[in-house]
């Protein structure tokens, strides 16, 4: 057998391992001492025990996500904090209170003790509302945290409940804006936003209130001239810049998804000579991002400034009224200095919340992003009375099986065909026909229109997904490698496997020498496998199929984009695979095909011919065709 890599290795040059060896580096470079250290230090590492999450492809919450439903679960923890509000919001109130008391019991009489007892109230209160605020700042940080994590993982999980033909229709940018940035949307509003509008609602309560106690014709005077002008511009704001900050979101959702895709596809761009106007395009997309930034700002500029001339003017009538009234002696000047300090922390949390209307106006349109997104059903569900699917012998059976990708254009038309036990049948024929769809219904990865599919008599349909999808083996034509190493990706379907039974698979494959020349299970893997050969690759997968002990082996076009020699290499490993398991083979290459039990022949949807290789050669109809050109192409030098 050749070796794969050559002695380089997966990458084709000497790895850190092999390098480190040839200079006489023990363990990749870490010196022996050190290695010990950590050793010991690793031995008395507590254990990291991680907690289940909660999870199932059938049962979720499928009301409309609000905020209200999100954080009714942590009402206890939310009362909590708005109890440490208002005793913080009292204990900073106190101030225009004490300084009435102190200009008209202190200063006006001459009495020292008084004054001196009000300031220092006044330094205690400050005092007792600065460590209140810090208690709830923390309090409140960690309760979003909370919030933030079981948020994300409810987006996660959802996601993780969606069909394959959930991530063909949405850009992969997208979904990352929904777990990226609308979330840090909302993790703004809880740990800032809602604590904060409390505060400040509290606040204007408790303003209102002591004005009112003062003297309730002046309150109502300064409430006349303040409340209308700010209530009528903050209903303009709000109708304003609730679109504009959803335009905002979907700017945002763009110019990752154009990000993503610009990084996932840069070997093209750079073959191709598109990095100029690829540049082009993101600075397009960056404009429009931009622009909807810029709208947003164009309304606050009006907005702040607007709120604080109505401050202002409220201001200059309350002195003018109050001063007469002090004037008549229907008000004292104490109390009209408190009215005057109240106004100014009257105008203040109106201030704030404008601001905290920016970060809930972002909040709102996040959750209507996250919305849709909780509620899209996935297109294959788990139904709620699903069974487990008992160890199987591997029986296929496709019963009329109709199915398009729209509703409206079916690729497979009423499809019937038994494959048995241990049987090995490949599906050939041209490109579009309808192989790889047969493939995908039998992992259930998309549910047929009409008739029914059954593994050992049991419909798809009535057994769970996990008892599915743990019996079934599936190597793709382009076969995902995550980033990390040798062993979490050949344990991928089996993460509790053993050492010893990695080894054993990549043996059965015909890799296992070159992993252990590259340094054994812990040869580092790059994302994507994109420091391996597409052989490479191929037998990396195959030996993760093997880990995973499948009943059914499904093989889609596992070898059409290899070169002859590592074709024969996979080849190879595919006979230690495939014994025993019933296999389901997508053809590209009739090396391939004409090894299997039985070939059937997709046209147009439909299986025409159904036979051994022999026998469809015997027959003189479209796979004798197929064959026939495959030889005059130099396919019998394969």
């Amino acid at each position: 057998m050749f070796a794969v890599g050559g002695s380089g290795g997966f990458g084709g040059g000497p790895t850190t391992v092999q390098s480190s060896a040839a200079a006489g580096l023990p363990h990749a470079e870490v010196p022996g001492d050190l290695r010990r250290r950590v050793e010991k230090a690793l031995r008395d590492e507590p254990a990291h025990v991680v907690d289940p999450v909660p999870w199932s492809h059938s049962t979720w919450d499928r009301r409309p996500f609000t905020l209200k439903r999100f954080l009714w679960p942590h009402r206890g923890r939310l009362a909590a904090a708005i109890a440490l509000v208002m005793v913080e919001t009292i204990a900073l109130q106190l101030g225009p209170i004490l300084t009435q008391i102190g200009i008209d019991r202190g200063v006006r009489v001459g009495d020292k003790g008084v004054l001196v007892a009000a300031a220092v109230a006044y330094v205690v209160a400050v005092a007792v509302s600065t460590l209140l605020g810090a208690i709830r700042v923390a309090f409140t940080g960690r309760l979003g945290e909370r919030l933030n994590e079981a948020l994300r993982i409810r987006v996660f999980g959802h996601m993780q409940r969606q069909g394959v033909d959930y991530y063909t229709e949405e850009k992969a940018g997208v979904l990352l804006t929904r777990m990226t940035s609308d979330i840090e949307a909302l993790s703004v509003l809880f740990q800032d936003g809602i604590v904060s509008l409390l505060v400040q609602a509290f606040t204007l309560a408790v303003i209102t209130t002591a004005m009112f106690f003062y003297d309730p014709l002046l309150a109502l005077i300064t409430l006349g001239v303040a409340v209308p002008p700010t209530l009528a511009v903050s209903l303009w704001f709000r109708r304003a810049s609730s679109a504009a900050y959803l335009r905002v979101r979907d700017r945002i959702a763009d110019l990752l998804s154009h990000l993503q895709e610009s990084l996932a596809g840069v070997r093209v761009i750079v073959a191709h000579n598109r990095r100029a106007v690829n540049v082009a395009e993101h600075r397009d997309v960056v404009g429009d991002h931009r622009d909807a930034n810029v709208a947003t700002s164009r309304l606050n500029s009006i907005y702040a400034p607007s709120t604080e001339m109505v401050g202002i003017t409220s201001q200059a009538v309350l002195l003018g009224v109050g001063g007469m009234m002090v004037s008549n002696g229907r008000i004292t000047i104490g109390e009209l200095a408190a009215f005057i300090l109240f106004l100014t922390s009257f105008f203040a949390p109106i201030q704030t919340l404008v601001q905290l209307y920016n970060s809930y106006q972002q909040g709102g349109a996040a959750v209507v992003k996250l919305r849709n997104l909780l509620s899209t059903e996935p297109s294959v569900v788990e139904s709620p009375d699903a069974v487990e699917l008992p160890p199987i012998e591997g029986t296929i059976e496709f019963r009329d099986v109709t199915f398009g990708y729209a509703a409206d254009s079916p690729v497979l038309k009423g499809i019937s065909l038994r494959i048995a036990p241990g049987e090995s049948i490949a599906f050939v024929g041209e490109t579009g026909a309808g192989k790889s769809t047969i493939a995908k219904l039998i992992t259930r990865f998309y549910e047929p229109q009409a008739g029914t599919i059954t593994v050992d008599g049991h419909d798809l349909r009535d057994v769970t997904l996990t008892s599915l999808r743990s019996q079934l083996g599936v190597v793709p034509q382009e076969p995902f490698l995550f980033a990390g190493v040798v062993r979490d990706n050949v344990a991928f379907a089996r993460p509790e496997a053993s050492d010893d039974e990695l080894r054993e698979a990549m043996a059965a494959v015909g890799i296992a020498e070159l992993v252990e020349r590259l340094g054994g299970l812990d040869a580092v893997v790059h994302e994507r496998g994109t420091s391996l050969s597409a052989g490479e690759r191929q037998l990396l997968a195959l030996a993760r199929a093997f880990v995973a002990r499948p009943r059914i082996l499904i093989l889609d076009e596992a070898t059409s984009n290899l070169d002859l020699r590592s074709e024969a290499t996979v080849e190879h490993a595919l006979d230690a695979l495939l014994g025993g398991r019933t296999a389901v083979i997508i053809a590209h290459r009739l090396a391939t095909a004409r090894k299997a039990d039985r070939i059937a022949v997709v046209h147009d949807g439909e299986i025409v011919e159904l036979g051994s290789h022999s026998e469809l050669v015997a027959e003189s109809g479209r796979y004798a065709a197929m064959y026939q050109t495959w030889i005059e192409h130099g396919g019998m030098a394969e």
